[in-house]
C-alpha cells in the first residue's frame, strides 16, 4: 500500500519528541533544558511546550534542581513482554482524559491489512459512542474516521479500498460519487480535522485528525449527537491540539 507524503502538522513531528526522549534517557542523572536544546538542536521556543507535554503525560519528570529524567510512562513502555499491555493502558488513559476534555466519545482507528479498524475508544453514559449501524469497514466514504484514513492513502490505495467496499448512500448527505469523494479528500488540508456532518448516521456528527507514526495510517476521532453540533468545531480543534501524546505512544 502506497502512502501520500507525510504532512507537516505540529503533532506529526513526533521524531523531534523522540530525539528529546533519547537525550533524557542517556543522561541518567538528569539533564537541563539548555543541554537538551544543545544536543537536539531544537529552539527553546519549541522545546518548552514539548517538555510540558511530556511531563503532563508522564514520559519525563522534573527533579528538584530543574533537570529532566525519564518518567514512569516511559519506563512502562520499555518493559519487555508487558510493553503491549502497558502501551494500551497508557493510550486508554490518554483517551479517557481526552474524552473528558472534549466532552465527547473518542476513538483511535487504524488502517490495517486494507481495512478500517477502531482499535480503542473511550465513552461514557454522558458521552456515548456512535451507533455502528453500518460496519465501519464498509463506510469509509461516509465516516470522519474513514475519510481521514483515506486521505492518507494514494489514489490506487483508495480505489483498492472502494473496489472491496462499494460506495453506498447511508443518509441524504452521503457522497456517492467516487470522483467527488476523491476531490474532497485531495482538497482536505492535513492540519484541519475531517468532518462528518450526518453523512454516516442521521443524528450524529464526527471529526477526525490523522495520526502519522512511521508508515502506519491512523486517526484520532470524536463523535457528538446532533444536539451538540455547535460544539463540534471547538471539540475538533481541541482534539487536534491534544493528538501529540497519542502519536507519541503509537510511535514508541
Amino acid at each position: 500500500m502506497a502512502l501520500k507524503p507525510e504532512p507537516t502538522a505540529p503533532f506529526h513531528s513526533v521524531q523531534y519528541v523522540l530525539r528529546v526522549l533519547e537525550t533524557v534517557s542517556k543522561h541518567g542523572g538528569g539533564v537541563t533544558d539548555v543541554q537538551i536544546a544543545r544536543e537536539t538542536g531544537l529552539p527553546t521556543g519549541h522545546l518548552a511546550p514539548m517538555l510540558a507535554m511530556l511531563r503532563r503525560e508522564g514520559y519525563v519528570e522534573q527533579v528538584a534542581d530543574g533537570a529532566y529524567v525519564i518518567g514512569d510512562s516511559m519506563v512502562l513502555l520499555g518493559s519487555g513482554a508487558t510493553r503491549k499491555a502497558a502501551l494500551e493502558a497508557k493510550l486508554q488513559e490518554t483517551l479517557t482524559e481526552l474524552r473528558d476534555s472534549v466532552g465527547a466519545a473518542v476513538y483511535i482507528s487504524r488502517y490495517i491489512d486494507g481495512e478500517v479498524k477502531i482499535t480503542q475508544f473511550a465513552d461514557s453514559p454522558r458521552t456515548p459512542k456512535v451507533n455502528e449501524w453500518v460496519d465501519f469497514r464498509s463506510a469509509a466514504h461516509a465516516s470522519a474516521v474513514g475519510k481521514c484514513l483515506l486521505t492518507q492513502l494514494d489514489v490506487n490505495g483508495r480505489r483498492d479500498h472502494l473496489s472491496r467496499h462499494k460506495i453506498a448512500r447511508l443518509t441524504s448527505r452521503t457522497i456517492t460519487s467516487e470522483r467527488l469523494l476523491f476531490s474532497k479528500l485531495d482538497a482536505q488540508p492535513p492540519t484541519v480535522p475531517v468532518l462528518d456532518l450526518q453523512e454516516y448516521a442521521v443524528g450524529t456528527v464526527c471529526a477526525a485528525v490523522p495520526l502519522t507514526a512511521g508508515s502506519a495510517v491512523g486517526c484520532l476521532a470524536l463523535s457528538l449527537p446532533i444536539e451538540h453540533a455547535h460544539r463540534l468545531r471547538s471539540a475538533a480543534d481541541t482534539l487536534n491540539r491534544r493528538a501529540a501524546p497519542v502519536v507519541l505512544s503509537l510511535a514508541i
